[in-house]
């Protein structure tokens, strides 16, 4: 299975990085242009970007973008494909899901990472290493996502944009599973999961902005958007909640060498 990896051209540590990753796992991938604020399709006060719970910073627009072209590239090629941003880092059990994964059907999207939050999990898979996901709350590092899912999330997207694992967790309508163990973090998770990051590659400040500079501007309008998603999440709960459990899922112990020994050092 091919991978997509989402890289702005600047972040030159983390693209060297994922290329050593990719290699040591002896993963076909391809790099896509990450989108910027400065190359959006609209400007970041157009209305369009206005529809999710709050008022949306130029990064994360961009960042939603970068992954709507990976889906768009996903639904033009006819077959699934592995997205992970360049922070992205994987275990030595990835080849093998995903040698099992591409010529299976019946899924839209498979999750492989954690972020330290519970997640609404239900019924193993009778044959792979996964669990039917019904909530998940963050996170779009690193997933598998085939033509169908990304014509359900571009068309999402496209009428109300938002965060893009935001967009990717209300997506409902999509058959999610996830990785069990998890099989990917995020730099950002090291310190979290007891790892040390293989590059000091800090987040774009960008992201780092607290929510008081965001209440500022959220309306009337974001604060209804955001009750409703709220009520929206404790519906699916209440639905699954005879076929599902909330908890928190296992990370895999299984890493590449540069991490793993830097995981025990």
């Amino acid at each position: 299975m091919r991978v997509i990896i989402i890289n702005i051209a600047e972040e030159t540590a983390r693209m060297s990085f994922q290329h050593t990753q990719m290699e040591s796992l002896g993963l076909d991938w391809e790099r896509l242009e990450a989108v910027t604020p400065h190359t959006l399709s609209r400007p970041p006060d157009h209305m369009h970007w206005q529809h999710w719970e709050r008022s949306m910073k130029s990064m994360e627009i961009a960042i939603l973008e970068s992954h709507c072209k990976a889906w768009k590239r996903v639904e033009n090629s006819g077959i699934p494909h592995l997205i992970i941003e360049d922070d992205a880092m994987l275990s030595t059990d990835v080849p093998r899901l995903l040698d099992k994964l591409e010529s299976e059907s019946g899924f839209d999207h498979v999750t492989l990472e954690v972020r330290n939050r519970k997640k609404l999990i239900g019924r193993h898979h009778p044959n792979l290493p996964l669990r039917r996901l019904y909530q998940d709350r963050t996170g779009a590092g690193a997933y598998v996502l085939w033509p169908s899912g990304a014509r359900k999330l571009l068309k999402r997207a496209s009428a109300r944009p938002g965060l893009a694992d935001a967009v990717i967790c209300a997506a409902y309508e999509m058959e999610i599973w996830q990785a069990t163990p998890a099989l990917a973090i995020q730099m950002d998770q090291c310190k979290t999961y007891s790892m040390i990051p293989p590059i000091n590659s800090p987040p774009p400040q960008t992201l780092q902005t607290q929510e008081e500079n965001l209440v500022l501007r959220s309306t009337i309008s974001h604060r209804i958007r955001r009750f409703l998603s709220q009520l929206r999440m404790g519906v699916r709960h209440l639905s699954k909640i005879a076929v599902s459990e909330r908890r928190h899922v296992s990370l895999s112990s299984s890493w590449p060498r540069q991490i793993h020994k830097q995981r025990n050092d």
